[in-house]
C-alpha cells in the first residue's frame, strides 16, 4: 500500500533515529530523514524528534531507551545498521530493550523486499514494543527505508491504535 494512501485525524508521535557513522560525523548528509518525511506527509505518522547517532550499541540503546521511557512517542523508527557490516549493530542494540517482539513486521518487510532484491534476505531488523512505544528497525538506504515502512504501514497504524487502547474489533 503506498504511504500516501493512509489518512487519519489523529497523529502518531514518532521519533526517528538515524544510525550512521558517516552521517553522525558529518562526512555525508543523512538522506533517510527527508525521504521518510516526504513519504509520510499524508499519513498520521508525525516525526517530531530526530537524532543521528554512530553505529554504537550504547548510543543506539540510549536514544531508544530515553525516547520510549519518556512516554512522549507512540513509535520509534530507526534507519540504518541492520546489514552485515561489522559496525551494523542496530538489531543487537534494539532487541534487548523490547518488552515484546512483533515478529510479523520484519517478516513482512523482508518478504516484500525479496520481491525487489534478493539481498533483502540479509536484512536483520527487528520490531517490538517497549512500554507503550512501538519500535521498528528500517534499512539505512532511504529508498529501502521508505519501501519497507510502506509494506507494514497499515499494520503499524492499527498496532499503535491498539497500544493506545482502541477497543474496536480488529476485523478489516
Amino acid at each position: 500500500m503506498p504511504l500516501s494512501s493512509m489518512r487519519s485525524e489523529e497523529g502518531i508521535s514518532t521519533a526517528l533515529l538515524v544510525v550512521s557513522d558517516r552521517a553522525s560525523s558529518g562526512v555525508r548528509a543523512d538522506k533517510c530523514e527527508p525521504a521518510l518525511r516526504q513519504a509520510l506527509q499524508n499519513t498520521p505518522i508525525r516525526i517530531t524528534a530526530v537524532k543521528v547517532t554512530p553505529d554504537e550499541i550504547v548510543d543506539i540503546s540510549s536514544a531508544i531507551t530515553e525516547w520510549a521511557d519518556s512516554g512522549m512517542f507512540d513509535l520509534i523508527l530507526t534507519a540504518g545498521g541492520t546489514g552485515l557490516h561489522p559496525r551494523d549493530v542496530t538489531p543487537e542494540a534494539t532487541g534487548p530493550l523490547l518488552d515484546r517482539a512483533i515478529l510479523g513486521i520484519p517478516e513482512a518487510m523482508r518478504a516484500m523486499s525479496l520481491k525487489i532484491t534478493p539481498r533483502a534476505a540479509l536484512a536483520r531488523g527487528v520490531a517490538g514494543i517497549r512500554k507503550r512505544t512501538m519500535i521498528i528497525n528500517l534499512p539505512g538506504s532511504p529508498k529501502a527505508a521508505v519501501e519497507n515502512l510502506s509494506f507494514v504501514l497499515e499494520a503499524v497504524i492499527h498496532g499503535v491504535a491498539k497500544m493506545k487502547g482502541d477497543p474496536s474489533d480488529c476485523a478489516t
